[in-house]
């Protein structure tokens, strides 16, 4: 089912967690902050929206690290009732994707309540002092890739982000699959 965030809580600040990476290592979701600021995507393997949109995910954010921007991606899907969101298929999604960033597991599902995350993908961008600047679309595309050419979205806004400090003040929601949400014991 298709949910769409928010819009931007400008001046909302991030907030900080240490979960395991798909490279086995634990990473800090603040030491993966740029000079310039820090996108922390919400994402799943297993979401249509986002397999259709990977590619331009992984080359926006290898883009946006000469803006000085880090980048980051958490899947925080209950993985009992939507095993495709496993630990090891969250390895083999990202090597064969090419990331290029860490591929966090927030099995608890803290860090995407505590950002109040909605969907995949959910982009959520800061500036320096990690205060919200962006959380919008990647671009046009749903359910499929869109065009060649559309607009940059994300990476417009955090290109302005970097050279300002402010994200822009028009913002187009992002739309996926909600996030799974493990049941209540």
């Amino acid at each position: 089912m298709a949910a769409i965030p928010p819009v931007c809580d400008f001046g909302w600040q991030a907030v900080d967690a240490v979960l395991p990476g798909v490279d086995g290592k634990s990473h800090s979701i603040f030491g993966r902050a740029g000079p310039n600021g820090l996108v922390v995507a919400f994402i799943c393997n297993h979401c249509p929206y986002v397999k259709a949109v990977i590619s331009r995910i992984v080359r926006d954010a290898n883009d946006l690290k000469a803006e000085g921007i880090g980048f980051v991606a958490i899947n925080s899907n209950d993985a009992d009732a939507y095993p495709d969101d496993s630990f090891d298929k969250m390895k083999l999604f990202a090597s064969a994707n090419g990331f290029t960033f860490p591929y966090l597991h927030d099995e608890q599902q803290a860090v995407a309540r505590a950002y109040g995350a909605a969907c995949t993908p959910d982009f959520f961008g800061f500036n320096s002092e990690l205060t919200l600047q962006y959380r919008g679309r990647l671009d046009a595309s749903r359910r499929d890739a869109g065009p060649p050419g559309l607009r940059r979205d994300l990476f417009e806004a955090m290109k302005q982000v970097a050279r300002t400090g402010d994200g822009p003040l028009d913002q187009i929601a992002s739309i996926g699959c909600s996030i799974k949400w493990k049941e209540a014991a």
